[in-house]
């Protein structure tokens, strides 16, 4: 893996890990078609955690008003406070992102018949259209005024299905959880900040559970090092301002904007397959 591609997979990444152009159907589509070659499993968790950090240095005020709310929730409990009044607004985010997640252990039961999908383009294009009608009604919604004082458990469980609907390739996380979120009468600010949010105990659990499989194994590289850095200063960087351009645009109703992007892509991948068009070596 040269410089190039570094660089080039690190801008996917920060791109595609945010926007909602699904990341996992287009990897799996330019693989298909193209012959692109996978990076490294270190070197693609690397490229994930990159993009996590840029989640958590985007809505750092968000996370650290949480973990003191985690802490004084401990304390309220311990000094009998616990349930007298309304709960602060940080701490209700943090009880909305755990339900939310919980919808995701439905998926690891048939977590490789998901993934299977991937290896028929033609559902892949289709799914990716569908994105593009998400997105495309999304814009046509009224907009909600609930947030994090307002939202109720059945509102972060039903975004937490579209989430676990979300495993599907070519089906935007982002996308689908938004327009969810859009759909049920969250604010667009609020429904932006709690998709990306919620991304973030599955993405760590999962970052997690790689990185000690690959120490495990001992495919540790010492010499890519340098170019692991760049990728994950790349991917951070422009992971950052992805969330930036995903809040403006949700803010001022253009979120629907990415669909004639799906619709496009989608409907030429879908025209490959049926042309059964490939570039990639035979194998």
């Amino acid at each position: 893996m040269n410089y190039l591609m570094v660089v080039v997979l690190g801008v996917v990444q920060g791109v595609a890990e945010f926007l909602p152009i699904s990341s996992s159907g287009h990897l799996t589509l330019f693989q298909h078609f193209f012959g692109m070659p996978e990076p490294d499993d270190l070197f693609n968790i690397l490229l994930h955690f990159a993009t996590l950090i840029a989640v958590f240095v985007y809505y750092r005020r968000d996370i650290w008003e949480m973990i003191l709310e985690f802490f004084r929730f401990f304390g309220d409990l311990f000094s009998r406070r616990a349930g007298q009044g309304e709960p602060p607004a940080a701490r209700r985010q943090i009880l909305l992102l755990i339900v939310a997640t919980l919808p995701l252990f439905l998926v690891l039961p048939i977590k490789k018949y998901v993934e299977a999908v991937g290896n028929y383009p033609e559902a892949v294009s289709c799914i990716l259209i569908l994105t593009g009608v998400i997105l495309f009604l999304s814009d046509r919604m009224a907009k909600g005024r609930k947030n994090a004082r307002n939202t109720t458990l059945k509102d972060a469980v039903l975004i937490g299905v579209a989430q676990g609907f979300a495993t599907l390739p070519g089906l935007s996380r982002s996308g689908s959880t938004i327009a969810a979120g859009m759909a049920l009468g969250l604010d667009r600010k609020f429904a932006v900040r709690f998709s990306f949010l919620m991304s973030l105990p599955a993405v760590l659990g999962a970052t997690i559970l790689e990185v000690v499989d690959v120490v495990s194994e001992g495919t540790f590289d010492s010499a890519m090092l340098p170019k692991y850095l760049l990728g994950m200063v790349i991917a951070g960087v422009v992971g950052y301002f992805s969330i930036g351009l995903v809040n403006l645009l949700a803010s001022k109703g253009k979120f629907g904007a990415f669909a004639y992007y799906c619709w496009i892509a989608g409907g030429v991948f879908l025209v490959l397959s049926i042309l059964d068009f490939t570039l990639a070596p035979a194998v």
